[in-house]
């Protein structure tokens, strides 16, 4: 099995764009348990498990899923509401940001594969703000042996930087959150960031329902033209 206290820098990150970070690689959960409650992220309950407060959000939330639109997923994605298409030129600044911003960092990552049958494995490599997030991947994806890492090529790449604040404008996202982890001036600020999004975004949906009920009120009339203009011409 992986050497689970291992802290190293062998993995370089800055082929992603996360340059000078302190780079925690494949720590136990026991580590990882314990950076989380030093670093006040989460509390150890009476039976030793971890308990973290994640914020206001607690599950998925469905309508916040973006993918790039580009020639590889155009044809291949069912377009919508839930599958929302981004544009690969903003998918780029925003990540180029949330690099700059886990740079100089402390880092936790994890190589990981995803299928127990070799014809089918897929290697991930996980980068986290967080240790919890880290321990999450721990315990989502299967764990390579010592001689599996070695030379560990990942096919897919997972960046979570839950601290990082999105503009909503850049992105096109009016669904971005802050998280909220205390009840003090802090919290309550990012609280209010939070609700005010909301408002925004509400309010961005319902511009966009009205003009579809305008778009359709307006087609069957339309639609009634042009068919008595055909019948004219013919």
């Amino acid at each position: 099995m992986p050497n689970s206290d291992q802290l190293t820098t062998t993995i370089s990150l800055e082929a992603y764009g996360i340059k000078n970070a302190k780079i925690r690689y494949q720590l136990s959960p026991e580590k990882l348990q314990a950076l989380t409650v030093n670093k006040g992220q989460g509390v150890e309950t009476t039976s030793g498990v971890l308990a973290v407060n994640t914020g206001e959000f607690t599950g998925r939330s469905p309508k916040d899923r973006f993918i790039v639109k580009d020639d590889i997923t155009a044809d291949k994605v069912w377009w919508g509401d839930i599958n929302i298409p981004f544009d690969p030129e903003k998918f780029d600044a925003l990540y180029d940001k949330v690099t700059d911003y886990l740079s100089e960092k402390d880092i936790f990552v994890r190589d990981s594969y995803a299928c127990a049958d070799p014809n089918y494995r897929l290697n991930i490599r996980v980068i986290n703000e967080y240790p919890w997030s880290n321990m999450f991947a721990y315990n989502m994806f299967l764990r390579p042996t010592d001689d599996e890492l070695e030379g560990f090529d990942p096919e897919w790449l997972v960046v979570n930087a839950p601290g990082f604040m999105a503009d909503a404008d850049m992105a096109g996202d009016l669904n971005a959150r802050v998280p909220v982890t205390s009840k003090d001036e802090v919290g309550r600020v990012a609280q209010s960031f939070n609700e005010m999004a909301t408002q925004l975004a509400r309010q961005q949906q319902l511009r966009q329902r009205m003009v579809a009920d305008v778009a359709h009120e307006l087609r069957t009339p339309l639609s009634v033209m042009r068919g008595n203009l055909e019948a004219m011409l013919d």
